[in-house]
């Protein structure tokens, strides 16, 4: 016998998008709807391949919803999939556990949501497989939350449905920890993992598989999003494929300009990775963050104008596709030589002494609480890549770079 079926996780249907608000409404508003067609995306992919069941791995939701409309959505698309007689599996995670609207939504009838109270299992006879899953109970469970799933059924095939970090090493907090062996003793033929946003095939034998997030919500969740089609033949796994179904996407891209001597070569270069970039999109909206780096003489002067080379990257992006944005332009370059000639022209003012100040001690501390106040004042999704960032180091050398920027375009030197 063969069949295929989908694995999503993370849906997170209709959570707030970081980078793009306050900076373009119309695309911002674009990015904001992509969530929802992603689902869309989703249920038409089940339908197009004829999927005999899709496993949803966790995290539909973030959290309870201010809209009605955000559940009423999630049950209109499932509703298509009952009308082609396509049943759907799914398990709560960390996000989604406590939401006392999305327990109470009145799912259509092809759909089983696992307990929370003790892992079960939901037989399709007909395909002789079996499925096995928990919903958190809470925003943290411990080991023994996936101890308690049952032993693979004898002679079918067997899916486990869990929302976890592993071991904690993929960078997420230990959710439903568990390593891998733990996870191979079940004697499952394939585990349908959620809650890390990275598509990762763990493992093999068994297969151990995230599908990552159903759409990209900002730049660190970069590149194709989508599901896993698994096709199975005989009780056993014939291919697992990534499908794409984000609708806009996230680019995180790095540009060497060390053969530009000036900002109109570097604007040539950027222009050149921006037509790349889009095309890699497909069509897709997109929303690219560019960091520019490499040793070139121009250094100074682009750190001074990076606001303005900033614009003229996004205008360059409108010629190419009203979806598309440059979210950030970063640059990370660095001179190629000393800067001495630059600083003789600023005559008596001693700018690598005055820099040097940042090493003082109530300087640091004065910066880090400016630092602290400014970070409290941002969204949550971005204060984290702010203090990152934003360091008194780091921040006294833009400083240098960009005073001698000025000097140079203010006296027309290198």
């Amino acid at each position: 016998m063969r069949f295929a079926f989908l694995h999503a996780a993370d849906l997170h249907i209709d959570s707030p998008l970081a980078g793009l608000c306050g900076k373009n409404d119309a695309v911002a508003a674009r990015f904001a709807e992509a969530g929802r067609r992603a689902v869309a995306a989703l249920i038409d992919e089940a339908i197009a391949a004829q999927a005999a069941f899709l496993a949803i791995s966790g995290d539909i939701f973030d959290g309870d919803w201010r809209d009605v409309s955000t559940g009423l959505f999630f049950v209109r698309e499932l509703a298509r999939l009952e009308r082609e007689n396509i049943p759907v599996y799914l398990v709560r995670g960390n996000h989604d556990f406590d939401s006392p609207l999305a327990k109470s939504l009145p799912y259509p009838a092809n759909v089983r949501v696992f307990a929370s109270r003790q892992a079960q299992s939901f037989e399709i006879d007909r395909l002789r497989v079996a499925l096995h899953g928990r919903s958190f109970n809470a925003r943290l469970v411990d080991g023994g939350f996936v101890a308690s799933y049952p032993p693979r059924r004898e002679g079918w095939f067997n899916v486990g449905l869990l929302h976890t970090a592993l071991d904690g090493s993929r960078g997420h907090a230990s959710y439903a920890p568990c390593s891998v062996e733990d996870l191979k003793r079940f004697g499952y033929d394939y585990w349908a993992l959620g809650h890390v946003h990275a598509a990762e095939r763990v493992c093999a034998d068994p297969h151990i598989v995230y599908p990552g997030n159903l759409q990209g919500r900002s730049v660190r969740e970069d590149g194709p999003k989508g599901a896993m089609r698994v096709v199975v033949s005989d009780g056993r796994v014939e291919s697992i494929q990534h499908v794409a179904l984000d609708v806009a996407r996230w680019a995180d891209a790095r540009l060497d300009i060390s053969r530009c001597e000036d900002e109109a070569d570097a604007l040539t270069a950027i222009e050149s990775r921006l037509r790349q970039e889009h095309a890699k999109a497909e069509g897709r909206a997109l929303a690219l963050r560019l960091t520019l780096e490499g040793a070139t003489p121009a250094h100074e002067r682009l750190v001074a104008r990076r606001e303005s080379l900033e614009a003229d990257a996004r205008a360059i992006a409108c010629r190419f596709g009203e979806d598309f944005w440059v979210e950030r332009l970063k640059i990370e370059t660095r001179a190629p030589q000393a800067r001495e000639a630059a600083l003789a022209t600023a005559d008596a003012l001693d700018v690598e002494a005055l820099i040097g100040e940042a090493a003082d001690a109530d300087f640091a501390f004065a910066t880090a609480a400016l630092i602290d106040e400014v970070a409290a004042e941002l969204p949550p999704a971005l204060r984290d890549e702010f203090r990152r960032e934003a360091n008194a180091a780091a921040l006294a050398v833009e400083a240098r770079d960009l005073l001698l920027g000025e000097i140079a375009l203010r006296t027309g030197g290198a």
